[in-house]
């Protein structure tokens, strides 16, 4: 068993986080709600997804302090928000920025088969 595993296992946090990337596509782990983000890097990281149409999950980490620190832990990044593609985390909004400006956010999208549309 991997060490994340392992974690996964003894930590309830860890748990959920990891069953909540298994069960949605796009998973935005962050500061408030899409409809109402409660800090600008948040905001910034749910309008470049609705630009691209990708379906995502927003959970609020400002709900439970043992969420907002864990999520942390769990992919041992320091700041939120935090964006999962099919399971796998990819970064905050400045990553998240980059690849949509350069047209990566997308293509990885795409290659994952999420599926993309427009409002």
């Amino acid at each position: 068993m991997t060490d994340q595993a392992v974690q996964t296992a003894a930590d309830p946090v860890h748990a959920f986080i990891g069953q909540t990337v298994a069960e949605h596509d796009v998973v935005l782990f962050m500061k408030g709600t899409p409809d109402q983000p409660r800090c600008g890097f948040s905001s910034l990281a749910v309008q470049i997804l609705d630009q691209v149409g990708a379906p995502f999950v927003g959970v609020d980490v400002l709900q439970d302090e043992a969420l907002r620190e864990g999520v942390k832990v769990f992919t041992d990044w320091p700041t939120i928000p935090q964006l999962y593609v099919k399971g796998e985390f990819v970064g905050g909004s400045d990553i998240v920025r980059e690849m949509f400006q350069a047209g990566e956010l997308h293509a990885l999208l795409a290659e994952k088969g999420v599926p993309l549309g427009q409002d």
